[in-house]
Parts: structure tokens; C-alpha cells; sequence
């Protein structure tokens, strides 16, 4: 079968998206349909502070999650992780619509939360096993795109079934799509690309000699695989941990409160929002493309990893810079969500790579690892920031979160080029001494 990398990546992006739809449907439906329904006694103010605290719970839930799933996809395989992980998401989805208050919503929240942290060391991993180090960064450009798709989905998709439909009823229907695409999964990633027998034996070999010329670090053609503590002795480890650390927040930041934001500060209803309110999210389709695209072309140039990565993560993250300080002044809605459209471009164009950086530097059993520990640290960051939108914004004054975002940037530049040095396949520090 020609190019089945690619059906991989197509799947794992399809997942990605019906992750985004999932995690969004309460954020679409909370200020005109379940707030004012579940709590109709509260203001705007007392509605904001309740989806503050289920979020905070799911992006708590999702922090933990990151880490337990990095191991289980380590342990059991991508195919089965993946398994796991979306069937769990889409039947805790299902779950919202026997929520009554704050209680049920945080305990369904946590569960999805858990469940949807898997499709990211899942997509890393997925990565590292299907795809040569020079294509990497497309490959998670292209399922990064799945967030930004099931951005723009989410809203128009989840707003106009709420002209037709009650929120629970919508609840369900969503969680059935995550369990449909279980069939195709199933199917077609049957096995490793070592050993998968649609695969020619030209596009293995591409794949796997790709790995091994470019990955090999330790003794082994699996390269440098410490254990957990020596992994967390390495600067360039906490190097990965707080780039996402500072850069996630920023990405949730808009996730949670784009439709309650345009409520708030903008007037908008929901037949606005959904003719508009998915505008951000096409930037941030784009900017996962071009992050990609961007780190292909310039390795393909000759360009080293470490050049690479540090001059794409840059470039995204001042982009980002100035279109915060900006919208922190935003007086228009047309204004703000171009502001919005370029911070999400500026996000995924960095974040990409931020993401590749663990299979950059360690072999394939080390990637799901880091790469669930630094998705941990990264939700928490974003938790934190969660809890505090609502109390820092109350009165619908959004200034201080967009100039914290903005600090966050500077913070995710300064840890890659300080504490991740050259990037490149790290070695045992008793093989370099």
C-alpha cells in the first residue's frame, strides 16, 4: 500500500480533530445553553467562574493523563493506546449528558480529561515509529492541524446542532464519532512499520533508514533511552518540559475562552459565533501546516536539527508577541479575531516542533515519556492560568491574561535556545565524558 505513513498520520489527525469537537462542545454550548439552564440564578460573572472550575478539573485530569498515557503507549503500542484512549474520551463525552451541576460536570470532565491526554504522546510516538527524522515535523504539523480543525468544526458544528437540539442530546452524538473511527484504526494500523506487511519494502526501508541515520545516539540503533530519573538529571529534558510549560497555557487560553470572551467583550450570540467565532482556528490550521512545511524545507536545505527547530519555535513565538500586547487593547470583534487568527498561527507554528524536540533527542522507548511528562507540566501551567481567567478577568477585562501570554512566549524561547543546547541525539553522559 503506497504512502500508508501518511493514512497514519491522516488517522491520527481525524482523531485529533474529533478530540477538539469533544473538548469544545461544553465551551460552544456553555454561555447561551447549559449556564443558563443548570444555573439560572448567576450572572455572567458566576456562570464564567463555574466553567473555570470544570476546566481547571479537566485540564487537571488531562495533565495526569499526559503522564500515565506517555507509559501506556511505551508499554502496550500505539495501536492499542490509541484504542484505549478514544474509546474511554468518546463514551466519558456521551457521559455530559447526565451532568446536573458542578459535581457530575467535573467528575465526566476528568475522565475525558484522562482519556484525551493519550492522543498526544500517542501522536508523538506514532511519529517517531512511522516517519524519518526530515519528515517528522510535517507529520505533527499535519495532526497539530487536527486541533485547528476541530476548532473551526467545533463551533459552527456544535452551534448550529443547538439551534435544532437539546445540549444533551448533542453530548451524545458527539461521543458516537470517536467510537466509529475505532473501525478504520483498527484496520489499518495493524501493526509497526517493521512488521507490517502492506507496507513495500522501499517505503519501510525509507522509514526506518531515515530513523537509524539520524536518531542513532546510544549503543543501539533504538538510540538513548535513560531511565525516568536520568532522563529528569538532563538540562536538555527540562529544556522540552519548560518550553511546553510556557507555551501550552497560551494555546488553552484561547481553547476555554474564545466563545465566553466574544460574549463578554464583544456582545456576541450564538448565531454570531457561529458565523465568526471559528476565524481563529483557520490561523491555527495554517500555522500547523506551515511549521511543518517551514522545518522540512529548511532540513531538505541542509539546515541541522538544531538550527531548525530553534529558528521555527523563535519565529512562532514572536509572532505571537506583538498580536497579544495587541489584543489586550482590541476594540473591534472583526480586530480581535485577527489577533486571535495570528497568535494561533504563531502557536502552532512553534508548538510543532516543540513536540518533535523529545524524539529529537532520545530514542523511541524515551519518546512517549517525555513526551507525556512535559504534556503534564504543560497542564498544569494551563490549570493554573484556567482557574485564574475568571478572577482576572472579572467585569470582562481581559488585559492582564493577554500581557501574561506574552511573558509565556518569551519564557518558551528562552528554555529552548538556554537549557536545550545543541539539539541532537543526546548520548549516556558516560559515553561523552
Amino acid at each position: 500500500m503506497t504512502g500508508l505513513r501518511w493514512w497514519v498520520v491522516g488517522l491520527v489527525a481525524l482523531a485529533t480533530i474529533i478530540n477538539y469537537i469533544d473538548r469544545q462542545t461544553i465551551n460552544v454550548l456553555w454561555p447561551a445553553h447549559i449556564a443558563p439552564d443548570l444555573f439560572p440564578e448567576m450572572d455572567a460573572d458566576g456562570h464564567k467562574y463555574i466553567l473555570g472550575i470544570v476546566s481547571t478539573v479537566f485540564i487537571f485530569a488531562y495533565a495526569a493523563g499526559q503522564a500515565i498515557f506517555g507509559k501506556i503507549f511505551d508499554w502496550i503500542g500505539t495501536r492499542l493506546g490509541f484504542v484505549l484512549s478514544i474509546g474511554v474520551w468518546s463514551l466519558a463525552t456521551a457521559a455530559h449528558a447526565f451532568a446536573q451541576g458542578v459535581l457530575s460536570f467535573s467528575f465526566f470532565r476528568a475522565v475525558l480529561g484522562v482519556a484525551e491526554a493519550g492522543n498526544w504522546p500517542g501522536a508523538t510516538k506514532a511519529n517517531a515509529e512511522w516517519f524519518p527524522t526530515k519528515e517528522r515535523a510535517l507529520a505533527q504539523g499535519i495532526f497539530n492541524s487536527g486541533a485547528a480543525i476541530g476548532g473551526i468544526i467545533s463551533i459552527p458544528l456544535i452551534g448550529y446542532m443547538a439551534l435544532f437540539f437539546d445540549w444533551k442530546i448533542i453530548f451524545i452524538l458527539v461521543g458516537l464519532v470517536g467510537l466509529i473511527w475505532l473501525v478504520p484504526w483498527m484496520v489499518i494500523v495493524k501493526a509497526p512499520p517493521q512488521y507490517h506487511d502492506w507496507l513495500s519494502d522501499e517505503e519501510r526501508d525509507y522509514i526506518l533508514t531515515g530513523q537509524k541515520a539520524d536518531d542513532a545516539g546510544g549503543e543501539d540503533d533504538d538510540g538513548y533511552n535513560p531511565t525516568t530519573g536520568e532522563l529528569l538529571a538532563r538540562k536538555e529534558s527540562w529544556g522540552v518540559i519548560i518550553a511546553s510549560a510556557a507555551i501550552d497555557p497560551i494555546w488553552w487560553l484561547f481553547i476555554v475562552w474564545i466563545p465566553t470572551y466574544l460574549f463578554e467583550v464583544h456582545n456576541f450570540n450564538v448565531k454570531d459565533l457561529v458565523a465568526s467565532g471559528w476565524l481563529p482556528y483557520v490561523g491555527a490550521m495554517f500555522g500547523a501546516w506551515f511549521g511543518g512545511l517551514l522545518a522540512q524545507n529548511r532540513l531538505n536545505a541542509g539546515w541541522t536539527v538544531n538550527k531548525t527547530r530553534k529558528f521555527t519555535i523563535t519565529l512562532g513565538c514572536l509572532i505571537m508577541l506583538p498580536a497579544l500586547l495587541a489584543l489586550a487593547g482590541a476594540s473591534t470583534p472583526w480586530l480581535a479575531l485577527g489577533l486571535m487568527f495570528t497568535i494561533l498561527f504563531g502557536f502552532q507554528t512553534a508548538i510543532g516542533n516543540v513536540q518533535t524536540l523529545p524524539s529529537d533527542l532520545y530514542g523511541k522507548q524515551t519518546v512517549g515519556t517525555l513526551s507525556g511528562i512535559s504534556g503534564m507540566a504543560a497542564k498544569l501551567t494551563a490549570a493554573a492560568l484556567t482557574f485564574l481567567v475568571p478572577i482576572m478577568t472579572a467585569g470582562a477585562n481581559y488585559f492582564s491574561v493577554f500581557v501574561l501570554g506574552a511573558f509565556l512566549a518569551l519564557t518558551a524561547i528562552a528554555s529552548v535556545w538556554v537549557l536545550c543546547g545543541e539539539i541532537r541525539p543526546l548520548k549516556p553522559k558516560t559515553a561523552t565524558a
